[in-house]
């Protein structure tokens, strides 16, 4: 009951956090890695994408209360997303992680700069006409992150939020409900690997999801409450410590 609680309680803080800006595996992860040192990582990952989606879909509910979401464009994004997640899944013993850390290291550098040097990126909401073309970017782009997301991982939410605001400019928070979309079929499409494969401890799942959709809500309330600028603080916290944590990774192993 112990580990049991402690790992509410830490669910409870990652679906705050990804409501707002993504990146609650930061937190959830190495906590279950923590409290269950025994588990095989593909169980961890499992119990985490269980409580995740759950955190997910409350938050998507949440904004889509309140914002309104392109379907045309977000729709065709986040089937992409579902079929290349599976196909990241499916291919993930294939690649080696440690060719990807740097890469993302870099990526993620550039996004953190480029946000802080354009300061009015992501504060105004002027999204661009959807037609064709922004319909077959936005499927490159929920391909591309949805492969990436079944892959590896890491900044899933923070791309998606990133590109859906340089590409069709949108504000941080239009941009944060609309990765939650996308994110969402990602993590479901992780599931139907993990589930059938016997990945998921549901004794502990279940109530962290319960955990983390109390979390996610919350988390959705205040960036609506609080607004763009908010968001862009949190944005570029969370942005920041994913480069350190990738840092960390790849020059101490």
């Amino acid at each position: 009951m112990l580990t049991l609680s402690f790992l509410c309680v830490i669910s409870f803080a990652a679906g705050l956090v990804d409501a707002a800006v993504g990146g609650g595996g930061l937190i959830q992860i190495p906590a279950l890695f923590s409290a269950l040192p025994n588990l095989a990582p593909a169980t961890v990952f499992g119990t985490n994408k269980l409580a995740a989606a759950m955190g997910t879909l409350s938050a998507a509910r949440s904004y889509l209360k309140r914002v309104r979401v392109p379907w045309r464009l977000v729709l065709p994004a986040a089937v992409a997303a579902f079929f290349m997640s599976i196909a990241g899944a499916a291919t993930v013993s294939l690649i080696d992680k440690a060719v990807l850390r740097p890469m993302v290291l870099a990526l993620l550098v550039v996004m953190a700069v480029y946000t802080l040097w354009k300061k009015d990126f992501g504060s105004l909401h002027k999204p661009v006409a959807i037609g064709r073309r922004e319909m077959a970017i936005g499927m490159a782009i929920g391909g591309a992150i949805g492969f990436y997301d079944g892959l590896f991982g890491p900044g899933t939410g923070s791309f998606l939020m990133f590109l859906f605001i340089r590409f069709f400019a949108f504000d941080f928070l239009h941009a944060s409900a609309s990765a939650k979309v996308v994110n969402l079929t990602t993590n479901c499409a992780a599931l139907l690997f993990f589930i059938p494969a016997g990945h998921v401890l549901f004794q502990y799942a279940l109530p962290m999801a319960a955990c983390n959709m109390a979390g996610a809500m919350v988390g959705s309330w205040v960036a609506m409450k609080k607004g763009t600028g908010f968001v862009r603080v949190l944005f570029l916290l969370l942005t920041s410590t994913l480069i350190l944590k990738l840092g960390w990774d790849i020059f101490h192993g």
